[in-house]
């Protein structure tokens, strides 16, 4: 009956994956926005429904063999999910135990106040700024924003001034390093989807959003002279203890090298092992270059990481292996969250691959005009605004786009633009249906107003910022 059904509708093959696009996505804003749903829910059923109204014949078999398309479709979506899981699982859940211990050792705490000793009281925002790029590469946004915000709370009862400054340094680096470099799950995601070497998307993330970050900090300063914020009690954070916060003794930390190394060791394995790889250093150093090729591996470099982390929390506090498992128990358990969602969003996009979105926009787009490029960027751009997640924005663009890295497209430019642009766009216009919005705002003590006027837009500059510093790269650099 459904094969009869589409067979006669007036739509034909090619239009019709955009408008399993377009009913796909519908369904994940409905579904998040109005019914509050679970986004781990609403993905997974976005994926079945991509699935199920993909033209009948385009569906790869599913395990079993069914020739059925419905049984295919469910299928191939859990497939799907289970292929994206195993790709990022292990990563993030890494990543999550070296926050906690940065966290609980006060290591980030001594990154920041060391930060604070170079740049000076009178430039506290700048040193803000730079630490919290570095500490946000490993943590994820919503436990980042929640370490360094009472140091910027501790700034404004030391200075008495500029909270909003403050709090703003810690989001204009926050934002770009969750949107573009692993291992946060989305651009970790991404890399995957779009068949890019890890190592170069981090080095990529990290040099691009160097731009975007300083001309988002101009704005905040901007923003700053134009209002001011008060600071204000929170739950579970009162002044009298970020009073505490901010007279804690620095000799009660660890040392600034042991705070940073779980940070630093893991990004220089990754990358050292990726551009020694594109120098050609399996054939330069054929007996060197395959430990090299291990220690960079992103599971070892994290395993790596995630030891030294260990270590400095075994140190700082007397704590045994077990008391440290003991404690990083509820951190597995937001990573498994984060995990659930993450390979939804994976098999969504995969689903809307597989329904042929990629291929029907990569046949539209033949023999025009189409930069695919700012094409990435809007996709992004629309999919963040409508349902909220940055994550699901980016997986699902890097899904379908991932067509036309593979064919090539006479792309005149090294796919890793287009997963910078494709990062920059699911950044844009943090709003009310965006879950960092609500933890920037009541974390912080911002009014939903003071929020909008601030965290918004420093996202959205960081974001249009960003995608002209990939174009302009991209045809200066195209790296071919």
């Amino acid at each position: 009956m459904m094969n009869v059904l589409l067979a006669a509708a007036p739509i034909g093959p090619l239009w019709w994956p955009l408008a399993v696009l377009g009913i796909s996505v519908g369904l994940i804003v409905f579904l998040i926005t109005v019914l509050r749903m679970h986004a781990f829910l609403a993905l997974i059923l976005a994926a079945f429904t991509a699935g199920l109204l993909a033209w009948p014949g385009t569906l790869p078999p599913a395990a079993g063999g069914s020739a059925s398309h419905w049984v295919r479709a469910i299928e191939l979506t859990t497939a799907e999910f289970g292929t994206t899981a195993g790709k990022i699982g292990v990563v993030i859940a890494l990543a999550s135990v070296i926050g906690f211990c940065l966290l609980e050792s006060g290591g980030a705490d001594k990154v920041v106040r060391r930060f604070l000793a170079v740049f000076g009281q009178r430039r506290a925002g700048l040193a803000l700024l730079a630490s919290s790029y570095i500490i946000s590469i490993p943590i994820f946004f919503d436990t980042f924003f929640m370490l360094v915000v009472p140091l910027a709370k501790a700034l404004r009862l030391r200075l008495g001034r500029d909270y909003l400054l403050y709090v703003m340094a810690i989001c204009c680096a926050g934002s770009v390093t969750h949107s573009m470099i692993a291992p946060h799950p989305g651009p970790l995601a991404m890399a995957e989807t779009l068949k890019l070497d890890l190592g170069l998307t981090l080095v990529a993330g990290l040099l691009a959003g160097i731009l975007p970050v300083g001309g988002a900090w101009l704005v905040a300063h901007w923003l700053n002279r134009r209002f001011e914020v008060p600071l204000r009690d929170v739950p579970g954070s009162t002044l009298d203890e970020l009073r505490q916060i901010a007279e804690l003794r620095e000799d009660m930390l660890p040392s600034f090298v042991a705070s940073i190394l779980p940070i630093i060791v893991p990004v220089v394995l990754i990358g050292g092992a990726s551009i020694l790889a594109a120098l050609g250093g399996a054939v330069q150093y054929p007996r060197l270059f395959p430990w090299i090729e291990f220690a960079g591996n992103r599971n070892v470099a994290l395993c790596v990481g995630a030891a030294l982390a260990m270590v400095l929390l075994a140190r700082q506090r007397g704590y045994s292996v077990a008391r440290i498992c003991e404690r990083i128990g509820p951190s597995f358990e937001t990573a498994g969250t984060i995990i659930l969602i993450t390979a939804a969003g994976g098999a969504f996009g995969l689903m809307l691959k597989n329904a042929g979105v990629g291929d029907a926009i990569r046949t539209i787009a033949e023999g025009r005009e189409v930069n695919y490029l700012w094409l990435a960027y809007a996709v992004a751009c629309v999919i963040r605004i409508a349902q909220g997640s940055a994550t699901v924005a980016m997986l699902t663009t890097a899904a379908m786009m991932l067509p036309i890295v593979e064919s090539g497209a006479g792309l005149p430019y090294h796919p890793v633009y287009l997963f910078l642009a494709i990062g920059f766009g699911a950044m844009i216009m943090s709003w009310m249906n965006d879950s960092g919005f609500w933890v920037v705002s009541r974390l912080s003590g911002f009014t939903e107003k003071e929020t909008l006027r601030s965290w918004t837009v420093v996202v959205t500059v960081n974001s249009f910022l960003g995608m002209l510093v990939t174009w302009a790269a991209s045809m200066v650099l195209p790296l071919k």
